[in-house]
């Protein structure tokens, strides 16, 4: 019988009663074959594809009689037939008709349009997405797609695939989709004709694959997907550029689309906005980022911390060997101790807006929390909030400061609760940006996210991430904090978060209601970012509040 290339993993033994149905796609109009067609069962993850001449072998044994063959071509009306009456013949044409296309008047105007590019960009060769059909056939043949939002009227210029190694003893025959989306999740598909590739490596420059589909006329606006298919098997491999953390959508035939956050395939676009057309949502939203307007874009921020004294200040800093760790700190200024502590993994320099302008009215201690920053950490034990809390205590005596001010941004100002509750004689006032007292206090996104985080680190299992796994399992598995500690505390609490923090506002306000001298401020147009997005403000608020 001859070799026929599948898409779907065929049962190696057929049961007695095994029933295979053959036949030819074939064009109404044309009568023409068609090609790489692909065919397969309604919600259901099985189906096979037709060959360069239309042909095809679809194995019906143990289907539901009354499930339907299924297929769908660009530019041709859907086909659905029930198991019961293909099973009838054993050879067949599926004659698929055009669709009747529309001629619109076409209105000319001048657009101001404007290049953009969406989509995943990464070009790493540590996180892959493997088309490997020697390995496995079921993984092989799946579709995968990505999700863009386009916020107004906007042309597909180019579709980029970043390959990071292509291995094949022939051109590799690939497919792309467009589809519309319903309820977070592809739906139809809006080419009117089929955008098939045959990929070679010399098609591939400088890691990326790029498709010029510009006079394919394709517009698109609101949420759509765009999706990739490999449609014949071939001798070798392809290792896609993958982003982490980022939700793609996967599905083999006409199986139900799934959901996977672990990871999705860089795909970009380059597009021509129409800035002159209705805006339909905040621009930002074209990146596909899943966490979209949850996390900010914070890398002008960045860029600004590195480039300043703090962090690398030797004249001002100093380490501090304790078990198992040497705790790097700096000072600056005169007056009452205030110690800045920073959030999970960053450093001294995240505070480059504050230690300034704080440090004109106090003694500005900044540390970097055991194992981050400059601060080393030799042991093999979890990451603790108690134990920060004890760090900051020994570097508190060290330095002789018998009572101290504590400032802490996210998991520092955990650590600043951490340090009240133990350490109550030895702290004057606290303030706290953005923290929590227990894990579900956190955005369920963020939390998702940062599950996903810890599994990729606990698969990859390399040994320079042991820290970044240790503070990923630590923000997902701490604090405990309870309402009766809370009530223990009898200093003066700033509690600070912004009207759109990762951490929950009913959870910051349960933080201020326990604590018996709390005040509470939720910033309005504020993230989880307010030292970096609000830093005037909140050097205004620490110093306003300490200076009571």
């Amino acid at each position: 019988m001859k070799k026929l290339n599948t898409l779907f993993f065929l049962l190696a033994t057929y049961a007695l009663n095994a029933q295979v149905i053959s036949g030819t796609v074939i064009s109404k109009n044309e009568n023409q074959p068609i090609p790489y067609v692909k065919i397969g069962i309604e919600k259901e993850n099985a189906g096979t594809v037709s060959d360069e001449k239309g042909n095809f072998s679809i194995d019906l044994s143990g289907l539901d009689s009354s499930k339907k063959l299924r297929i769908e071509v660009p530019g041709y009306e859907p086909y659905a037939e029930t198991v019961q009456n293909l099973k009838k013949q054993e050879r067949q044409q599926i004659i698929l008709k055009e669709k009747t296309k529309d001629i619109k008047e076409v209105n000319i105007k001048v657009k101001k349009l404007v290049d953009k590019n969406w989509g995943v960009n990464t070009k790493t060769k540590h996180v892959l997405y493997s088309v490997n059909p020697q390995l496995k056939k079921d993984d092989f043949i799946g579709e995968t797609a990505l999700e863009f939002n386009a916020s107004r009227r906007s042309k597909i210029k180019n579709i980029n695939l970043n390959i990071a190694s292509y291995t094949s003893d022939k051109p590799v025959l690939m497919r792309y989709s467009i589809y519309t989306e319903k309820n977070g999740f592809p739906d139809q598909n809006i080419l009117d004709e089929e955008i098939t590739v045959s990929l070679t490596k010399e098609m591939i420059k400088d890691g990326t694959f790029t498709l010029d589909v510009s006079e394919q006329n394709i517009w698109v606006q609101g949420k759509f997907f765009i999706g990739i298919q490999f449609l014949k098997e071939f001798e070798g491999r392809i290792f896609i550029s993958a982003a982490l953390f980022r939700t793609g959508f996967l599905r083999r035939f006409y199986g139900e689309w799934k959901k996977t956050t672990l990871a999705a395939p860089a795909i970009n676009i380059d597009v021509k906005v129409d800035k002159s057309g209705k805006n339909t949502k905040d621009e930002a939203s074209a990146s596909g980022d899943d966490l979209e307007g949850l996390i900010s874009d914070i890398s002008q921020y960045k860029i600004a911390s590195e480039s300043s004294v703090y962090g690398k200040n030797e004249s001002s800093g100093g380490y501090l060997e304790v078990k198992d760790t040497k705790l790097y700190y700096e000072i600056y200024g005169e007056g009452e101790p205030l110690f800045l502590l920073h959030g999970n993994s960053g450093s001294i320099k995240d505070f480059y807006q504050q230690i300034p302008v704080l440090s004109k009215q106090f003694k500005v201690i900044v540390v970097d929390t055991r194992g981050q920053g400059k601060s080393n950490d030799t042991s093999k034990k979890e990451f603790t909030y108690t134990q920060f809390a004890q760090d900051i205590k020994a570097l508190a005596d060290h330095l002789g400061l018998k009572k101290i001010n504590i400032a802490g941004w996210s998991d520092g100002g955990i650590t600043g609760l951490e340090f009240a509750i133990k350490y109550p004689e030895n702290l004057d006032k606290l303030i706290i940006i953005g923290a929590n007292t227990f894990p579900s206090g956190v955005d369920e996104r963020l939390t998702s996210h940062m599950k996903n985080q810890l599994l990729v680190l606990n698969m990859e299992n390399k040994p320079e991430k042991f820290n970044e796994r240790r503070l990923v399992k630590m923000m997902l598995n701490e604090p405990h904090i309870s309402t009766k500690d809370l009530n223990k505390i009898q200093s003066p609490v700033l509690v600070i978060a912004g009207d759109q923090d990762v951490i929950k506002q009913d959870h910051t306000e349960m933080m201020a209601k326990e604590m018996p001298h709390a005040e509470l401020k939720i910033y309005k147009n504020a993230t989880h970012m307010i030292p970096f997005e609000h830093a005037d403000e909140l050097n205004a608020d620490i110093l306003k509040f300490l200076g009571k």
